[in-house]
C-alpha cells in the first residue's frame, strides 16, 4: 500500500542519496583513496550523535564526486529508488559550495546533476527541478558569489536555499543573498526550526521572504508562530527518520509530527539524506503509519500537502491530486 501511494518530495538533498556502495564505485573509478579498509569499514561510521557529526561524514564521502558523469550517476541512482518508493515529482536540493570549495567547477556539478534531471519522466516518470542550496556556515559573500555565477550561467535551477549547521548560522545573514534570488524570480526555502530556535524560523519568513519552511519541528515552541504559519498556510518540509537519526528527537514515537497536524500546520513528509538515514520516502511513510496509526485517508493528507507545496502550476497538481484520490479510493 505504501510504495502505491502517489508521493512527492521537497526535502532532499541529492548528495545525500549517496550509498555506500555508489561511494566505493566512484572512489574506484576516480583514483580516490578512502580512509576506509573496506564497504562495511564505511557503514560503520553511519551512527550520528548530532547534526554536525553526521555533517562531518556527509562532506567528507563527497570527495568521489568528480566528473559530470558522477553527479548524474548519483542523480539517476536516487531517481531509480525514488520510482520504487512512487515519488511522482520532486524538488531536489544540491550544494553548490560542497564542491566548488574542494575545486570542482560549479558547471560541473549543475550539469551532471541537471543532464539526470531532464530525463527524470521519461525515464523514471518523475517530474523534477533543481534547488541549490547554500551552506550557512560558509561566509553570506560566498553564496552570494556562487549566486551570481549561477545567474550568468543560466543554470536550470527553479530556486535557492538554506540549509547545514543551523546553530549560530541564522538566516539574518542571508538576506542580500535571497534579495538577489528572488529579484531574479527565483523561489526561496531555508532550512530553520531543526535545532536552531523558532526564532530562525521568524527570520527565514520575515527576512528571506522564503515561502516553504524545511523541517520547522521547534515551531511548536511559539504559538504566535504555529498560527502565523496556519494562517499563510506555509508548508513546513518534515523528515522524520533524520530527526530521529541525528538525535533531534530520540525516537519516532517521540516525534511531534502528531502535535503539527493537530494544530493544523501544514506538513509534508521527506527523507532529507536517505543514504545517511536508511529511510527514503516510503520508509519515513512506513514508519509514520506503523508508529502512530495513520490510516489511508491521513496517508493521502500529506501526499496532498506535499502537492500543494510544490512549486508547480494548477495544471501540474490537478493530475498528482486526481492520482492520489484514486488511491485513496482504492483502500477504502
Amino acid at each position: 500500500m505504501i510504495t502505491t501511494l502517489p508521493k512527492v518530495e521537497l526535502h532532499l538533498h541529492i548528495e545525500g542519496t549517496l550509498e555506500p556502495e555508489l561511494i566505493m564505485q566512484l572512489a574506484e573509478r576516480n583514483g580516490i583513496r578512502l580512509p576506509y579498509a573496506d564497504l562495511d569499514d564505511l557503514r560503520r561510521q553511519y551512527e550520528f550523535t548530532d547534526l554536525q557529526s553526521f555533517l562531518n561524514l556527509y562532506y567528507a564521502n563527497l570527495d568521489v564526486l568528480v566528473t559530470e558523469q558522477d553527479f548524474s550517476d548519483l542523480t539517476r541512482a536516487y531517481l531509480k529508488r525514488a520510482q520504487a518508493a512512487g515519488v511522482r515529482h520532486a524538488e531536489i536540493f544540491m550544494d553548490p559550495q560542497a564542491h566548488t570549495s574542494r575545486g570542482i567547477a560549479l558547471a560541473t556539478c549543475v550539469n551532471g546533476v541537471s543532464q539526470a534531471l531532464a530525463d527524470s519522466v521519461t525515464e523514471f516518470g518523475i517530474s523534477t527541478s533543481l534547488i541549490v542550496t547554500f551552506l550557512r556556515d560558509r561566509p553570506a559573500a560566498e553564496a552570494l558569489e556562487v549566486l551570481t555565477e549561477l545567474i550568468s550561467l543560466d543554470a536550470p535551477i527553479i530556486g535557492i536555499g538554506l540549509d547545514s549547521a543551523e546553530v549560530g548560522h541564522p538566516p539574518i545573514d542571508f538576506v542580500e543573498v535571497f534579495a538577489l534570488a528572488r529579484a531574479h524570480g527565483l523561489e526561496c526555502v531555508a532550512h530553520a526550526g531543526e535545532e536552531g530556535p523558532p526564532e530562525y524560523v521568524w527570520q527565514a519568513l520575515d527576512l528571506l521572504k522564503v515561502s516553504r519552511i524545511d523541517h520547522g519541528i521547534r515551531s511548536l515552541e511559539d504559538d504566535a508562530l504555529v498560527d502565523y504559519l496556519v494562517q499563510n498556510e506555509i508548508p513546513l518540509t518534515v523528515c522524520p527518520f533524520s530527526n530521529v537519526r541525528l538525535r533531534v528527537v530520540d525516537r519516532l514515537e517521540d516525534h511531534p509530527l502528531p502535535a503539527m497536524l493537530a494544530r493544523g500546520l501544514l506538513v509534508t513528509i521527506n527523507s532529507d539524506d536517505p543514504a545517511y538515514f536508511g529511510s527514503y520516502l516510503d520508509d519515513n511513510f512506513r514508519g509514520l503509519q506503523q508508529t502512530f496509526g495513520l490510516d489511508a485517508p491521513a496517508m493521502a493528507a500529506l501526499s496532498r500537502n506535499a502537492v500543494q507545496a510544490a512549486f508547480l502550476a494548477d495544471a501540474e497538481r490537478a493530475p498528482l491530486l486526481a492520482e492520489i484520490e484514486a488511491w485513496l479510493a482504492e483502500q477504502l
